[in-house]
């Protein structure tokens, strides 16, 4: 029992030696599935006026909430801007959702989409988490971009620049880093990178991702590196591909690979392996 205290007290006072930060990421993953419901007037979020503004009330005083145990100082400025420019967010993702219902031949309708895409909760998600990262609001926007992606396997940086409609198909697997930058109307499938070529720590305020022009395809599993790497406007970049250097407007770029088919009778006995 005494070793026990020792150890307690030694890591007690190693938490302690700075200020801790004392926000439940729990509270947090229920504030953003609770504003989602309410931007999307789901499960019942909208059947009065009174008791959606209610809602508002409380999304807003649990914002400021997370704020203040950030450490941010002016959270009802923040909050107050946020709830402001939510305005302009939703219509964005208006647009993303529409995208998705014309594009997707099995998105049959719009509550099919708010309830079963996991491509939509993440750049809902990203859209939020983007804006309060851009008012400097720190761990708040990395809590809300990781609770996303462990629900959705898509990994969204907060500080990654998206533009309008944007259309993610399946998802699982897609990693987007901080300093990518997306166009207007682009489209990517499961297991796209958009990475970096260098991890290096001192790279941190270096463009490391690349940049995304408007009306891009980017399809499955193609890895795109490098923060000086642009995929030009309206190009196609087939699955598998791995992609280190700029490529042109209007290009199409696809790996292609060979399928060697033999007949299982020419070998003489089966193939032995083990893992």
């Amino acid at each position: 029992m005494n070793d026990n205290n020792s150890i307690s007290k030694i890591i007690f006072q190693k938490n302690n030696s700075e200020k801790c930060i004392s926000i439940a990421k729990k509270e947090i993953e229920n504030w953003i599935e609770n504003l989602f419901e309410w931007l999307f007037c789901n499960l019942g979020s909208c059947e009065t006026v009174e008791g959606f503004q209610q809602k508002e009330i409380s999304l807003n005083h649990n914002l400021q909430l997370f704020l203040s145990q950030v450490g941010t100082n002016n959270k009802s400025e923040i909050t107050t801007i946020f709830f402001k420019d939510l305005v302009v967010i939703h219509e964005d993702l208006l647009g993303d959702l529409q995208t998705i219902l014309e594009f997707d031949p099995a998105a049959k309708s719009k509550d099919e989409v708010l309830l079963a895409y996991p491509g939509f909760f993440s750049i809902v998600v990203y859209r939020i988490a983007n804006n309060l990262w851009n008012k400097k609001v720190s761990v708040l926007p990395r809590v809300l971009s990781e609770y996303a992606h462990g629900k959705t396997g898509i990994d969204i940086h907060p500080g990654a620049t998206i533009g309008k409609r944007f259309f993610i198909d399946h998802g699982t697997g897609i990693v987007i880093g901080e300093t990518a930058n997306i166009g207007n109307d682009v489209k990517i499938y499961q297991g796209v990178t958009l990475g970096a070529l260098s991890v290096s720590k001192d790279k941190a305020e270096v463009k490391r991702h690349p940049t995304i022009e408007d009306n891009v395809i980017i399809y499955a599993n193609a890895t795109i590196l490098g923060g000086k790497t642009v995929i030009g406007r309206g190009s196609v970049i087939g699955g598998n591909v791995w992609i280190t250097e700029s490529i042109l407007s209007q290009t199409l770029v696809y790996h292609k690979s060979e399928i060697i088919v033999k007949a299982k009778n020419k070998f003489s006995e089966p193939i032995n392996f083990s893992i």
